[in-house]
């Protein structure tokens, strides 16, 4: 069997010598081979090398044996090609923080009503396009003012600079694509590093939003068809790519990627995703590719 490797991630202190070893246990009971540990980064990362058993149950085996209290992640892959040449990123509460439509409607006074579409937007129980349209109607007459004052509020989720600057740093075409709007993502893209960004367009009449968005919008399909061609343009197979998101618009450029990471991802994307962190920040996608603490560029 091909070589493997359980990668055991935590926020900073929060991993210990006793969670490593209850991995081990987990894997040598169901009669895989371990090997040394190597930390990737004291108290944070560190690797398990094993073979004889699946990378999907050594997953499962890991987190069972670690519980939810442990607040430890676990991601088990190939030891050969963990790191990646392409990364495409999500962006709202992935890259940032929030949902921008969100905070946008917040100045329409309908942030409510709009965060409720996205919560079921996002957890794929209804169609995504037709709820970017419902939501962006909502938001006619909103003053351009408003995306100014929406775009200073943004936060940037913890290990997002440093996952962009030490993947570039390293070689990789880093993307940007949300289903979103190009207002945020030319921004966030610019600020972080980001080699290129891909969203939808609002439109206005220069005073303020029409409620409309430009079409074509982008949506599910359109996510996977932009790995795709990056991955072609670049001369790479989708195996040396990288995708993160939390949305059910990610399941498809997730489940295509190399490595495909549900970021502490709403329920139905956080079950189908071959990987996934639920309690580390983004430099946990450095550390499931190998990137040692000392490699990590800020």
């Amino acid at each position: 069997m091909t070589p493997q490797v359980l990668t055991l991630i935590a926020l900073p202190g929060g991993l210990s010598a006793a969670h490593v070893a209850q991995a081990r246990e987990a894997l040598r009971a169901l009669g895989a081979e371990v090997g040394p540990t190597d930390w990737l980064a004291p108290d944070e990362a560190a690797d398990l090398p094993f073979g004889n058993l699946a990378a999907d149950q050594a997953t499962a085996a890991a987190r069972r044996a670690l519980g939810e209290g442990a607040r430890v992640d676990a991601i088990a892959q190939a030891a050969e090609g963990r790191r990646k040449r392409l990364l495409l990123a999500d962006m709202d509460s992935t890259i940032i923080t929030t949902e921008t439509l969100d905070e946008l409607a917040a100045h329409a006074g309908v942030k409510e009503r709009v965060a409720e579409i996205t919560r079921r937007a996002m957890n794929g129980e209804i169609d995504f396009r037709d709820a970017l349209v419902e939501r962006v109607a909502m938001l006619e007459g909103l003053p351009l003012s408003a995306l100014e004052r929406t775009w200073k509020a943004i936060r940037f989720t913890p290990g997002a600079r440093e996952l962009v600057a030490t993947m570039r740093a390293h070689g990789a075409h880093c993307a940007l694509i949300s289903g979103g709007f190009t207002y945020f993502t030319s921004r966030v893209a610019l600020t972080l590093g980001f080699h290129e960004h891909v969203a939808n367009t609002l439109l206005d009449d220069g005073r303020a939003l029409t409620g409309r968005v430009a079409e074509p919008i982008l949506g599910r399909e359109d996510k996977l068809a932009t790995l795709k061609r990056l991955a072609v343009e670049h001369g790479l197979p989708l195996s040396a790519t990288l995708a993160v998101g939390d949305g059910a618009n990610d399941l498809d450029m997730l489940a295509a990627a190399g490595l495909g990471v549900a970021f502490h991802a709403k329920p139905i994307v956080a079950a189908a995703a071959r990987a996934r962190v639920d309690h580390a920040d983004l430099r946990a996608l450095l550390f499931a590719q190998g990137y040692r603490a000392r490699e990590i560029r800020a």
